[in-house]
């Protein structure tokens, strides 16, 4: 990597404007031909698609699950903990790093985006943008369509509603809906007790 490469890694890494001719360097490590041989393997052929996850994804535990389609910028910015389940039309924006956790679910349409783009229109000529990394920690709950935005920790155990936008970190076993996202209240014992018969 040149110094200059180095030097634009730093500021994306801090969260810093960057324009997508200056992050050329990076673009080695998109995986899209392997996330389109992945979206058109049979659902059967499970080895196929465990070795393809292997090789697009940064890091991937056991018993995962990613049902097709799945869609990623880059593919080998995400990492994946053990009993994963993702829906179909997961999108990882992973321009800087996704972290899952074990025992996260992610129902249908959701979308985790590490990458946004500034308000005032004069910066974002050349397409301007900045990243931040995201974090769904152990047994997180996603509902369907929502959208995590850059820089967010969703924390162990929370369940997010469905059609919610997160745009700040979540605690621990909280159940948190809207838009923005906002906690409705704290997930307890008493939650055990409310499963239908």
């Amino acid at each position: 990597m040149s110094e200059d490469d180095a030097k634009v890694l730093a500021r994306i890494r801090q969260g810093s404007l960057y324009t997508e001719s200056e992050a050329a360097f990076l673009a080695p490590r998109r995986r899209a031909d392997l996330i389109f041989d992945y979206n058109q393997t049979r659902p059967g052929d499970t080895d196929r698609r465990r070795s393809l996850l292997e090789q697009i994804l940064g890091s991937v535990g056991a018993r995962t699950v990613l049902l097709s389609p799945f869609h990623a910028g880059f593919g080998s910015n995400v990492h994946i903990g053990d009993d994963f389940f993702g829906n179909v039309n997961l999108t990882f924006v992973d321009d800087v790093e996704i972290r899952i956790g074990n025992g996260v679910m992610i129902a249908p349409g959701v979308t985790l985006t590490t990458t946004g783009h500034p308000v005032h229109p004069g910066l974002r000529v050349v397409f301007r943008r900045f990243s931040e990394p995201i974090v769904l920690e152990d047994k997180v709950w996603i509902g369907s369509n929502a959208v995590v935005l850059p820089g967010v920790r969703i924390g162990y155990g929370s369940v997010i509603g469905a059609g919610s936008v997160v745009t700040h970190d979540i605690p621990p076993l909280s159940v948190a809906v809207g838009v923005p996202c906002r906690v409705m209240r704290a997930i307890t014992e008493d939650d055990l007790r409310r499963v239908p018969d």
